[in-house]
């Protein structure tokens, strides 16, 4: 990798990363799932500045491309309603009877 933190800072959306990084991807995927990796590499790479602030540069950037690597895996294995990372699929719809919400007393 021969990028720097300063550049990375500068990209913004998910083929930007993957190409950063030099990961391989199916653009169809990520037309779909683009928000969802991006949500779910956002919330390890909190995690990595959270948990490990001595890396070096070139350490957090390794860590951010495996961190983004797990992101794409975790949605070719789940569903973005699966993962609940938006507020949309975490609200209760209103007006709306679940059939787990009726019972036969």
């Amino acid at each position: 990798m021969t990028g720097t933190i300063d550049e990375f800072k500068q990209l913004v959306d998910t083929e930007e990363f993957l190409k950063f990084f030099n990961l391989p991807y199916d653009q169809k995927f990520v037309n779909v799932n683009r928000l969802h990796i991006l949500k779910k590499f956002s919330q390890y790479i909190k995690e990595i500045d959270d948990n490990s602030p001595e890396l070096s540069q070139q350490e957090r950037l390794n860590q951010y491309s495996l961190a983004l690597q797990k992101a794409y895996q975790v949605f070719l294995e789940s569903t973005p309603h699966e993962q609940k990372l938006f507020k949309v699929f975490n609200d209760k719809p209103k007006n709306v009877v679940t059939l787990t919400e009726i019972t036969s007393d």
